[in-house]
């Protein structure tokens, strides 16, 4: 198990949390001091009250929580945020409303989840051609929708 060290910048924050033994993601909880409304179609950054210190070679991915993605259609704009291990600000969730119906967020409530994981760092080069495969230049739907 890797050690992900957090800093409070609020009293009032909540550390994540894992929901089960197994879950993948720990929960991250609004550190707003009171409750915020996000209207019908509308975009909000959510604070945590928390930075990260993610060693290298990881990043910390932000994504929705199911209960309330499904049952009242908030979930993270940019739909995976992603944290560098550089980054040592504040982490903060871009909830948007996609339900037709203003949502309200209480303070400590579970707004996302957030999964570190490791990464390869690559090189890309420049060529004048790549190698042949099967599906070769084939787009969306091209292996079938079966």
């Amino acid at each position: 198990m890797i050690k992900v060290n957090f800093k409070k910048l609020n009293e009032n924050a909540v550390a994540p949390t894992y929901g089960t033994e197994f879950a993948a993601g720990a929960d991250l909880y609004a550190c707003e001091g009171g409750e915020v409304t996000i209207e019908a179609g509308e975009t909000k950054l959510i604070h945590t009250g928390l930075s990260l210190e993610i060693p290298e070679g990881y990043a910390g991915l932000i994504y929705a929580r199911s209960g309330i993605a499904t049952k009242r259609g908030l979930a993270p704009a940019n739909k995976v945020g992603v944290i560098d291990s550089d980054y040592r600000g504040e982490i903060m969730v871009s909830l948007h409303n996609h339900s037709n119906a203003a949502q309200t967020i209480s303070d400590k409530e579970r707004i996302a989840q957030l999964v570190i994981t490791p990464f390869l760092k690559v090189e890309y080069t420049e060529t004048d051609s790549l190698s042949d495969t099967v599906r070769g230049a084939g787009g969306f739907g091209s292996t079938g929708s079966k």
